[in-house]
């Protein structure tokens, strides 16, 4: 085990569990040693027989929002893999994905108007 709780795997073996949480709740700190992250905004409009595939890939990565919309901290190297992995799913002829970067959400706000659907509960 390393110091993330991940299971390293031997030489050339896959890890059943990745090394790095795969997934920072909004508004929480990457850890030092993450590498550096940054918030990103992920809009996708994709034909209905894959909506359910790429939903279950970027909600491993992200925070659902709405339909079809999710956000979150993500450090460098899971917003390239989830976008490898995304490509695995699409069709780039037939869908749409877009990914709006933002390095910091120091001057960002947000703000609801109507019913918020993608509300954080929170359990103790």
């Amino acid at each position: 085990m390393d110091r993330f709780g991940g299971v390293r795997a031997g030489r050339g073996q896959r890890s059943c569990e990745p090394s790095l949480p795969a997934r920072v709740a909004y508004g929480q700190q990457v850890r030092r040693g993450e590498g550096s992250a940054v918030f990103v905004i992920l809009v996708y409009d994709v034909a209905q027989k894959r909506v359910a595939k790429v939903l279950k890939k970027c909600r491993e990565y992200l925070t659902w929002v709405q339909n079809s919309v999710l956000e979150g901290e993500i450090t460098k190297a899971n917003l390239y893999r989830l976008k490898r992995e995304l490509r695995e799913i699409i069709r780039e002829d037939e869908d749409s994905v877009i990914i709006y970067i933002l390095r910091t959400t120091t001057y960002s706000e947000r703000q609801i108007m109507g019913v918020e659907k993608g509300k954080f509960d929170q359990i103790l």
